[in-house]
C-alpha cells in the first residue's frame, strides 16, 4: 500500500523550569565565636567551611547536602544563588548570605534575600526558630538536641587522651550523630518553610524590605576602629584594674573583696549596712563614708566601668580591614521595629563629657600608664569615656553626626494634635521651657537652663508623656535632681492640665484598641487604624507599617477595669502573656513612627550617596570626603515624610574626627 508519508513536526522546544524561591539553612565550622564576634569575622577564619546546605526549591521537597562528606553544590543551586532574580530566603538570613559569600568568592548583596527571622519579628514572634516555631505550633518543630550537635560538629573541642587530642570533630568521628544533624539541618528548613505558610496571609511592605535592604548595607559597609586605640585601652585597663584589686585587698584584707557577699560583711563590721552594691547603692553608701570604707567604695565604683567589656568586644568583632560590621538587628524590638545593638551594642555606650578628648586619646595610644594616672584622676573612668572616640572614619575622610532634635515630643503633639507644643517646635523647639512655661504660667524668657523651673519642665518631658506618674518621675532621677517627694504628684496634675490633648490620645487609643478585640472589628482614632484579624490585632501606623499583638484578650487590671493582653517577650526574656492601655499602646505608637521617620530619613540620605557607616537611636554617622555639609546632611533628615503631613522635624549635627558626643 503506497502513499506520501507525511513528515512529523518538528519537537517543540524543552521549556526550562524557572526557580523562583529558594530555601536555604546552612551547618558551618569555624573556630572563631560566633556569638562574641559575629558572622561576618567568623567567616574570614582560614578554617571556616560550611558542612551541611540544606533547601528547598520553591517549597518543594528539601534536601540536604554533604558538603563536609564531599558532596558538591549543583550547577543549578550555585546559579541560583548567584542570580538577582531567584528570591533567598533563611530564617537569619544575614548569616546564609554573609557565609555563602565567603563560601563561592563572590560578595551576595542582600537586593534578592528575604529573613524569614525579619517576617516573624514583624508579625510580634520571637527572634528564634524554636521560640517562632512554638508559639505558631508548627507541625514540624525545630528539633532537640541541635545545640549539642552544633557543639560537636560546629565549634572546636578540647584536646584529649580520650579523642586522639584532636581539636576537631569529623563526621567519621560520630557518624551516628552526623546522621542526626543532619537531619536537624534538613528539619530547620521544613520549619521555616512551614512559617513562611503560616504567615504567607500576612506580608511585609515591600516598602520594609527596602529598609532591610539598606540595613543589610550598612552592616555590610561596618566602621572603622582604631585597633591602636583599642588595643592599648585594654592593657591599660588590665593593669588599673589589678592595682584596684590589689588596693582593695590590702584595705579589707578580704581573699575576694569583689564579692558582694565578702564586702558587705566587711562593711558591716564598720557599720555600713545594705542591702546590695550596684552603681546606685554604692553612689548613696559614698555620700557619708570616710575613710577606709570611702577608699574601698571608691575602688568598687571604679571597677564598675564597662570600658573593658566594650573594648574587648570591639577587638572580637574588628574584621581584618579594621572595620567592625554586624553591630545593628534589624527590628530588633519586634514591638515597634526599633533597631537593637549586637556585638559591641552600640545602643548603649558611655557619654563622654571630657574636653581634651584628642589629647587623652593620644596619651592611652603611648600605653603610658603612670602618664594617664597622673595627668587624670582614674584611669577607668577615662577610658570609659573613650570608648566612642575608637570609632574612626577611613583616612581621607570624617564623620558627620546628625540627629532628630525631640523626636518622641514632635510625633506626640503631632499625633495629638497639641497646638502649643507644635506652635514651640515650629519656633524656637525650646521644649523643657516651653512646658516648664506653659505648666506655671512663667514667661518663657524667665526660664533659664539652669532654672529649677525648667528642670521641672525636662523631668516632666521625659517621664510623663506615655501616660507615667509618681513612679515615672522617681524612676527619671527626679529626685536625684533635687526635686522633693511632695512636688511629684502636683507636677504629674499640672502636666496633664497643660497637655489635654495629650490626655484624650491616650483615651481614644485605648476605646478603639478595646473595640476592635472586644468586638473583632476594625476602629480607627488619630490616623491609627485597628484591626483584629485571625487571632491577632494589628495597628496600622500612618506610613502604612502594622504592629502586630500576638493572641490579644480582654482581660481585668488591678483597678477593676477592662485591658488588653497579649503574648509577647515580657522584661525577663520569656514568652508569656503581657498587659497593656491607652498609653503604653500610645508610646509603642510614636516609638515606631519615630523608627519610621529615621529609615525615611536613611534612605534619602543613602539615595544621595552618603554612607552611613552606623546609627544610633535617632541619630546617624555618615563617612564623608570633603563637599559633604553638616547642613545638607541635616536638611535632608528634616524633611518630613509624604505621609507624615504637618509633622515638623528638625536635625541637628557635627563633624568629627572620631566619633563623640557634640
Amino acid at each position: 500500500m503506497g502513499g506520501r508519508v507525511s513528515a512529523l513536526p518538528p519537537p517543540l522546544p524543552l521549556r526550562r523550569v524557572l526557580m523562583r524561591n529558594l530555601s536555604v539553612d546552612l551547618e558551618t565550622y569555624s573556630s572563631i565565636d560566633l556569638a562574641k564576634s559575629g558572622v561576618y569575622r567568623y567567616c574570614e577564619s582560614p578554617d571556616f567551611e560550611i558542612l551541611l546546605f540544606g533547601y528547598s526549591i520553591d517549597g518543594g521537597e528539601v534536601k540536604v547536602i554533604d558538603l563536609a562528606s564531599g558532596e558538591s553544590l549543583p550547577k543549578q543551586i550555585k546559579e541560583a544563588i548567584l542570580d538577582d532574580g531567584v528570591t533567598k530566603s533563611a530564617f537569619n538570613a544575614q548569616f546564609e548570605r554573609i557565609c555563602l559569600s565567603r563560601y563561592l568568592g563572590k560578595w551576595l548583596k542582600p537586593d534578592s534575600w528575604k529573613c524569614t527571622m525579619i517576617w516573624s519579628a514583624y508579625m510580634g514572634l520571637p527572634l528564634s526558630l524554636v521560640g517562632a516555631g512554638a508559639v505558631l505550633g508548627l507541625e514540624k518543630q525545630k528539633l532537640e538536641g541541635g545545640k549539642d550537635l552544633i557543639r560537636y560538629f560546629c565549634k572546636p573541642c578540647k584536646p584529649t587522651k580520650a579523642n586522639g587530642q584532636r581539636t576537631r570533630n569529623l563526621p567519621q568521628h560520630a557518624p551516628d550523630k552526623w546522621v542526626e544533624f543532619k537531619a536537624y539541618n534538613l528539619r530547620d528548613v521544613e520549619a521555616e518553610l512551614e512559617i513562611q505558610k503560616r504567615l504567607a496571609k500576612f506580608p511585609v511592605p515591600d516598602e520594609e524590605w527596602q529598609n532591610y535592604i539598606l540595613d543589610q548595607e550598612i552592616n555590610d559597609r561596618g566602621i572603622l576602629l582604631d585597633v591602636d586605640l583599642v588595643h592599648e585601652a585594654i592593657q591599660l585597663d588590665e593593669r588599673a584594674r589589678s592595682e584596684l584589686m590589689q588596693t582593695m585587698k590590702k584595705v579589707t584584707g578580704l581573699e575576694n573583696p569583689n564579692s558582694v557577699a565578702q564586702l558587705k560583711i566587711w562593711l558591716s563590721a564598720r557599720g555600713v549596712e545594705t542591702e546590695n552594691l550596684d552603681k546606685a547603692a554604692v553612689e548613696v553608701l559614698l555620700n557619708e563614708a570616710t575613710g577606709e570604707v570611702r577608699e574601698v567604695l571608691e575602688c568598687r565604683q571604679a571597677l564598675a566601668k564597662s570600658s573593658v567589656k566594650k573594648y574587648v568586644a570591639m577587638e572580637n568583632a574588628v574584621c581584618y580591614d579594621g572595620r567592625a560590621r554586624g553591630l545593628l538587628q534589624f527590628y530588633g524590638a519586634n514591638r515597634t521595629g526599633r533597631f537593637a545593638g549586637r556585638l559591641i551594642q552600640v545602643q548603649n555606650l558611655p557619654r563622654n563629657d571630657l574636653q581634651d578628648l584628642n589629647e587623652a586619646r593620644g596619651l592611652v595610644k603611648t600605653g603610658n600608664f603612670e602618664m594617664v594616672e597622673a595627668l587624670y584622676d582614674s584611669v577607668l573612668p577615662l577610658l570609659s569615656e573613650l570608648i566612642r572616640t575608637a570609632f574612626i572614619p577611613k583616612p581621607g575622610c570624617r564623620f558627620i553626626v546628625a540627629d532628630f532634635s525631640a523626636i518622641e515630643a514632635r510625633v506626640i503633639a503631632w499625633l495629638a494634635g497639641e497646638k502649643w507644643r507644635n506652635d514651640v517646635f515650629a519656633g524656637h523647639g525650646k521644649i523643657y521651657e516651653a512646658s516648664a512655661s506653659q505648666m506655671f504660667g512663667v514667661p518663657l524668657e524667665q526660664i533659664t537652663k539652669d532654672s529649677p523651673l525648667r528642670q521641672k519642665g525636662k523631668i516632666a518631658e521625659l517621664a510623663l508623656g506615655y501616660g507615667g506618674s509618681v513612679g515615672a518621675l522617681k524612676a527619671m532621677g527626679a529626685l536625684d535632681m533635687g526635686l522633693s517627694e511632695d512636688e511629684l504628684k502636683p507636677l504629674v496634675d499640672v502636666w496633664r492640665t497643660s497637655n489635654p490633648n495629650i490626655i484624650r490620645l491616650w483615651r481614644a487609643v485605648d476605646k478603639a484598641a478595646l473595640t476592635a478585640v472586644r468586638e473583632r472589628t476594625r476602629t480607627q482614632t488619630h490616623g491609627i487604624v485597628f484591626d483584629w484579624r485571625s487571632g491577632m490585632l494589628f495597628m496600622t501606623l500612618p506610613s502604612g507599617r502594622n504592629l502586630a499583638y500576638v493572641k490579644p484578650r480582654i482581660g481585668t487590671n488591678r483597678f477593676g477595669s477592662d485591658s488588653i493582653t497579649f503574648e509577647g517577650v515580657g522584661n525577663a526574656k520569656k514568652w508569656e502573656r503581657i498587659e497593656t492601655y491607652g498609653a503604653k499602646l500610645v508610646e509603642n505608637i510614636v516609638q515606631a513612627i519615630s523608627r519610621d521617620i529615621l529609615c525615611y530619613g536613611m534612605r534619602r540620605l543613602n539615595d544621595l550617596g552618603l554612607p552611613i557607616v552606623m546609627h544610633v537611636h535617632d541619630e546617624v554617622v555618615i563617612e564623608v570626603r570633603e563637599g559633604v555639609s553638616v547642613d545638607e546632611v541635616c536638611r535632608e533628615m528634616s524633611k518630613s515624610p509624604p505621609w507624615a503631613e504637618g509633622l515638623l522635624l528638625r536635625a541637628d549635627g557635627f563633624e568629627c574626627s572620631f566619633y563623640q558626643k557634640d
